[in-house]
């Protein structure tokens, strides 16, 4: 699999795993060890998490699995996120939902991954959203004693839209690789916010989270996601492919600002269908009908 040059030093996938939902997956440290083994064979090598994701618990689930071959750690990138603070038991001390984009705070925040994950660095950290209290200085004085000790080695934002991304950009030393956002033949927000000419414009490779709209272009469950899906049905017949979600990605991979998806699945079948849409070549009419489709509206 061909890997996106982000840095001199960061290569990730084309195809990243996601590990969102990994407690719903229900599988054992050995299962989930077995699991990534096999996506690495495949080329998917990087590995998307965040602090929060299953109430504070996936990252020191996948680092479970990662102790039981800790070879495995030199052929992998692993991103995590910070900034939010989640109302959850194990932290009472949280009254409300916010954000926290302080100094200690993202330094605290990396040094419970890196245990968690059972890992000395992380190759990529993001800012999990844009938050309204957000001083650039201390984002960047932390991130730069992150870089300093190793602990962190590339930077970048997620939910950023290109005046967020820019402003960070301006205090950083070294200047952020990605921006993970939602995009997908439901969420058009990217095309229309200015974050996709940004991207074209500065070089940047965005991921996309929630590329299947949370599974909803599957199985529709409202008049917009059941428009699609039928277009999608249409397209998989013409593209003579033998699912839905291979038509959906390739949507994305065809886009010439080089979109990396976030699959988050538990089976490995459902990455492979991933990959083999990095081959599919969709016209450009074809990928129209499908923007169209969502927009439910001719093209002015």
């Amino acid at each position: 699999m061909t890997k996106i040059k982000r840095s001199n030093n960061l290569n990730l996938s084309r195809i990243i795993h996601g590990h969102w939902r990994l407690t719903e997956w229900n599988i054992s440290p050995q299962q989930l060890l077995h699991l990534t083994e096999q996506v690495v064979e495949l080329g998917v090598t990087s590995f998307d998490h965040a602090d929060i994701y299953g109430d504070y618990s996936c990252e020191q689930k996948f680092g479970e699995a990662l102790k039981l071959n800790k070879s495995l750690r030199k052929n992998i990138q692993i991103i995590t996120k910070c900034g939010i603070k989640l109302l959850s038991d194990k932290y009472p001390e949280h009254n409300i939902k916010y954000y926290d984009y302080s100094y200690d705070h993202i330094i605290n925040s990396v040094d419970n991954s890196l245990e968690n994950l059972n890992t000395d660095y992380i190759d990529l950290l993001l800012l999990h959203r844009p938050a309204p209290f957000f001083d650039p200085e201390e984002v960047a004085r932390a991130f730069s004693h992150l870089k300093l000790c190793g602990k962190v080695l590339h930077c970048g934002v997620s939910n950023f839209t290109p005046e967020q991304f820019e402003m960070l950009n301006a205090h950083t030393d070294e200047k952020l690789v990605t921006n993970q956002v939602e995009i997908s033949p439901y969420c058009l927000e990217s095309f229309e916010n200015g974050n996709m000419d940004f991207f074209l414009k500065q070089g940047i490779k965005p991921m996309s989270w929630s590329p299947l709209a949370g599974g909803k272009l599957i199985k529709p469950n409202d008049e917009k996601s059941a428009r699609i899906h039928k277009v999608l049905k249409d397209i998989a017949i013409e593209l003579n492919l033998d699912s839905i979600d291979k038509v959906i990605y390739a949507w994305l991979l065809n886009h010439p600002v080089g979109i990396l998806p976030i699959v988050g699945t538990g089976k490995v079948e459902r990455i492979k269908h991933a990959i083999d849409a990095i081959d599919v070549k969709m016209s450009l009419e074809q990928w129209y009908k499908i923007y169209v489709a969502s927009t439910g509206e001719e093209l002015p």
